[in-house]
């Protein structure tokens, strides 16, 4: 069953730390089965009790993951490591759309912004003890915010949409609690929620967003918090309509102490209005990045929400990095007020070219979503063949693995920096890699 590795240890914590070492050294893969609990008791001469809770406590850290009769498994995505198994490496010669990065052409200079911030912090040097946000940032996301109808509350800055997601569901919930998540989803955030000793909930997920029906399920059935994006879904490119948002605040309505949280993940790159959810449940958070408009290395995202959990989020942070670099936040503050995004243009770019692709995908008898943001999916009957089809044919693409759990099999396409004259050709390769029904040569 593990091959060559001996898992070793007498105490809980030295099993889960053997397990845990060996899967940092790749000596354990991801997906790997684990001896039944009273097989490693035998073996190492302890009591079951010992190795349930050593497993336990790599379920917690997001190690393994236990499905019942099925037994523990070495998870597909180890929290212990951050090698990617489920990347494609992308040859030389192979046109990369695989990897949901913006256009680097369609993101704003920083140098400018960042000259003026730091000037104005040898001028104005923040030490020990000042606040942690910005005021003039706060002022600006708050008009911004107040412009999407999302509700007043507090606001705190952490570094990133998942930095704050993270910081959210611990304030919250305690290990073994389920979260509702999209599926197809982000992959990082079904990677997060299990790393922290959560469960997941899948929920459904079309053009409109979350399913209703779906989501109600997963609350009645426990879960204690709901996920959910706003626009610009990724892998989908879902966006939550109004009547979706009606539908999804009545489901919330009847369950007043789910933990909501929405991730804006489109803001900025996306010309769809915000239908938010947030002020139907007691706790809730509201996150926006401006790692997509901006440029991903701009590690900054704002939070608001209800006064408890951004007083928590607030506190914790101050006891770890304290504050997200005013240097950093002040540079923001000049990247929005002096306008250096023309964000209806970006928008249309990227509107422009998933309709493109979309379109072309359709004449060619295949089905494509993709309202919102920088990806195009494409549902396939087998995605391990189509990834490897298109590899062959000079595309690399995200395997939808990566962003899924029960959802049918798909293939992510970004479509960032996809030319005019690529559209084509790469439609007739997804058509030919998916099996399409209609041939090639009928669409020119």
């Amino acid at each position: 069953m593990l091959g060559e590795y001996r898992i070793e240890g007498r105490r809980a914590a030295e099993i889960a730390a053997s397990v845990e070492r060996a899967v940092g050294a790749g000596e354990l893969a991801p997906g790997q089965l684990l001896p039944p609990m009273r097989e490693l008791a035998a073996d190492l001469g302890v009591n079951p009790n010992t190795v349930a809770a050593a497993y336990r406590t790599l379920r917690e850290r997001g190690v393994i993951e236990t499905s019942g009769r099925r037994g523990s498994r070495v998870r597909s995505k180890p929290a212990t490591t951050g090698r990617e198994y489920l990347g494609v490496e992308v040859p030389e010669g192979v046109r990369n759309v695989a990897n949901g990065n913006p256009d680097p052409a369609l993101l704003p200079p920083l140098a400018p912004a960042f000259a003026a911030a730091a000037a104005q912090g040898d001028r104005e040097p923040v030490l020990y003890g000042e606040a942690t946000v910005d005021p003039d940032l706060a002022r600006l996301a708050r008009e911004a915010l107040d412009a999407d109808g999302v509700p007043g509350g507090p606001l705190a800055v952490a570094s990133g949409s998942l930095d704050v997601i993270e910081r959210v569901l611990a304030a919250h919930l305690k290990p073994g609690d389920t979260v509702a998540v999209e599926d197809p989803g982000w992959g990082s955030l079904l990677d997060l929620v299990p790393a922290l000793g959560l469960r997941v909930a899948p929920v459904g997920v079309d053009d409109e967003g979350p399913r209703a029906d779906d989501v109600r399920l997963a609350l009645e059935s426990g879960a204690r918090a709901l996920i959910v994006t706003d626009r610009a879904q990724n892998p989908t490119g879902a966006s939550v309509t109004a009547t979706r948002a009606h539908a999804l605040r009545a489901v919330l309505a009847d369950h007043p102490d789910v933990l909501l949280v929405e991730d804006d993940h489109g803001h900025g790159i996306v010309d769809l209005p915000l239908h938010p959810l947030a002020g139907v449940t007691r706790h809730w958070a509201f996150v926006r990045s401006v790692a997509k408009a901006y440029g991903p290395d701009l590690r900054l995202a704002v939070l608001t929400g209800d006064e408890v959990t951004v007083d928590r989020v607030h506190g914790r942070h101050r006891l770890g990095p304290g504050w997200v670099s005013r240097i950093t936040q002040r540079a923001v503050v000049h990247l929005w007020a002096d306008g250096v995004l023309d964000t209806a243009e970006v928008a249309a770019a990227y509107r422009e070219r998933r309709d493109r692709l979309i379109g072309a995908l359709a004449e060619r008898g295949v089905e494509a979503h993709g309202r919102s943001g920088l990806n195009v999916w494409i549902p396939v009957p087998d995605e391990t063949g189509a990834v490897s089809r298109l590899l062959h044919a000079g595309w690399a693409v995200a395997p939808g693995a990566r962003f899924r759990m029960g959802a049918p099999q798909g293939i992510r396409v970004t479509v960032a920096t996809l030319k005019e004259a690529e559209v084509a050709p790469l439609a007739d390769a997804v058509a030919r890699a998916v099996g399409s029904v209609r041939s090639a040569s009928t669409y020119r």
